[in-house]
């Protein structure tokens, strides 16, 4: 997704450069990023949907070609070793190992009130030595990783692009990395628009290693576990004000209009239909909410976001 700068970047600053033509030699998601955590597998349908699998660097997007937008994207993200690269030179590009018909370009987001929103943040996978941090801000720029959202969802969202910041900070006292699940939410009744169904909502998913004794969930012996956290992000209002008008640029819709919530992992995977792996039963969602007193008394499991401090992690 389009992000606001931020100054959380380990020292050395290196430029960006243009996406090279070949990409045949990207290792992308790695699942065992958390070692000595378990393995994180990418994320695949559990129905059946054909998918195709694109590896980049430190990332790689699992691609619906009858979507032309991406299942879900899965970043490994090493703040230790984060890197500025400065901006400028970038260019969205279509990846040429799929064909223009299985990834929506630059024709969908012409003369609209829709931005190319990075599912992976441009700066996630912009880590380790600088050619590799350089390759890594190239390849963010692919229409794979990008998905339609609504310009007052995506310019205005200082909380849902920092929510992997506010985990990243929550688990550096113990382990300095993530890895997150990013992607839309796909609905049979999603509105077409040239040729490309929009989703409404988009999901994240944050997987990071706690310090098992200081946790008050599983030990593993006294090492790290593993830890995650669900997030929604529904565009739906302003989805539909832009597609009742292309002037929707000159009659912006109120800023209120997009809702981010802490949701439980499992509804993720229930809404998506993938395989979250091991990061559905290491959510630090249910664990933390209290418990309900009485039948229908409980605490509402999808929790509005409006403040980085209202995170359960």
């Amino acid at each position: 997704m389009s992000e606001t700068p931020t100054a959380e970047v380990a020292a050395g600053t290196v430029t960006a450069v243009a996406a090279a033509a070949d990409l045949s030699d990207r290792a992308g998601y790695d699942p065992g990023f958390l070692a000595p955590g378990p393995v994180v597998p990418l994320p695949v349908p559990t129905d059946g949907t054909a998918v195709v699998v694109l590896p980049y660097t430190h990332f790689s997007v699992v691609l619906r070609p009858d979507r032309r937008l991406a299942a879900a994207t899965a970043v490994t993200v090493d703040g230790a070793a984060l890197r500025d690269v400065e901006r400028g030179g970038d260019g969205w590009f279509l990846d040429p190992r799929v064909g223009p018909d299985a990834q929506a370009g630059a024709d969908l987001y012409a003369r609209n009130d829709f931005d190319r929103g990075h599912l992976v943040r441009r700066r996630d996978p912009v880590w380790g030595g600088p050619a590799e941090a350089r390759r890594a801000n190239a390849d963010t720029f692919s229409y794979t990783n990008a998905a339609p959202q609504a310009s007052g969802f995506n310019q205005s969202l200082e909380l849902w692009l920092g929510l992997e910041d506010h985990v990243l900070a929550h688990a550096r006292g113990h382990d300095a990395r993530l890895v997150v699940l990013t992607g839309p939410v796909f609905a049979d009744d999603d509105p077409e628009y040239r040729g490309v169904r929009v989703p409404r909502r988009f999901f994240k998913v944050a997987g990071y290693l706690l310090g098992g004794g200081a946790t008050g969930g599983a030990t593993g012996a006294g090492g790290p576990v593993l830890a995650s956290a669900g997030f929604v992000l529904d565009q739906t209002p302003l989805v539909e004000e832009v597609l009742r008008s292309e002037a929707a640029a000159q009659h912006a819709p109120e800023l209120g209009a997009f809702r981010t919530f802490q949701v439980p992992v499992a509804d993720v995977a229930e809404l998506t239909a993938l395989d979250l792996g091991p990061l559905v039963a290491a959510d630090r969602m249910p664990a933390l909410v209290p418990a309900a007193s009485a039948e229908g008394d409980g605490v509402p499991m999808w929790r509005p976001l409006t403040a980085p401090g209202e995170l359960l992690l």
